[in-house]
């Protein structure tokens, strides 16, 4: 398999540390954003190059939030998150990128651990999560995402990948609503390995909350399956929606 380069050199051959932009989508997501960003540039280093934030259309405080913490905010007029991502990744100047959701909280190492699993040639990669919540459906659900197989990779689970790599996948397609997470790690495990880390960042359940377990794990089956079956994004995209809040 094909591993990305371990090492970043500058043109006097020096070896250089690798840094990592944070790329945040976003829609309406002002009180989120109030604990996420400062818990990542509490838990960044010297070598942590910027947490971006990608709105797509906030009517909250999100946007002013974004730039009162020092977040690059980026206005994308798409409300949609493939582009959103899209669009953070082309303004990102770090040598990772690292996708997460405004709902998620990384583990406080977090940039460590992508920066070891870099140099050791296990990127890209995802984490394994725990859920917000005491339910046992819910520690079931995330017992799970230990395992890298084929439902690996979910935007819960947050995604570290080199960004030129990024650009040679040919980015996040733009056509999907839902599931664009998972395209994107199909197109990479077509490339090199997948990888897993094993420790858990923290995963809202609003989701869960906001419908119910059953219905969130129907509309994610039938998201799942029609992916699977190469049925058109936009068909997906109706069916999710019809299915959930």
């Amino acid at each position: 398999m094909k591993t990305i380069s371990k090492t970043i050199r500058s043109s006097e051959g020096l070896i250089k540390p690798v840094k990592i932009s944070v790329i945040i989508p976003c829609l309406n997501e002002a009180e989120n954003l109030k604990e996420l960003i400062p818990y990542l540039l509490k838990n960044s280093d010297e070598n942590f190059s910027e947490v971006i934030v990608v709105d797509g259309g906030s009517e909250d405080d999100s946007k002013a939030i974004a730039s009162s913490f020092g977040a690059l905010l980026i206005h994308s007029s798409i409300t949609n998150r493939a582009s959103q991502l899209n669009l953070g990744a082309r303004s990102a100047n770090g040598d990772i990128l690292y996708f997460i959701h405004a709902d998620t909280r990384p583990v406080s190492n977090f940039a460590q651990i992508i920066r070891n699993c870099h140099q050791a040639g296990k990127s890209p990669g995802c984490f394994r999560y725990r859920f917000d919540s005491d339910k046992s459906m819910l520690k079931i659900n995330s017992w799970f995402t230990r395992f890298n197989g084929v439902f690996a990779g979910g935007g819960d689970q947050s995604l570290f990948i080199d960004k030129n790599q990024f650009f040679s996948l040919g980015e996040f397609d733009e056509s999907y609503v839902v599931m664009e997470d998972f395209d994107l790690v199909r197109r990479i495990r077509q490339k090199t390995d997948f990888h897993v880390v094993q420790q858990n960042i923290l995963v809202s359940d609003r989701k869960y909350r906001e419908n119910s377990w059953l219905k969130v794990q129907l509309a994610n089956s039938v998201a799942f399956c029609l992916f699977l079956l190469k049925v058109k994004p936009a068909s997906i995209k109706s069916l999710y929606l019809n299915l959930l809040k």
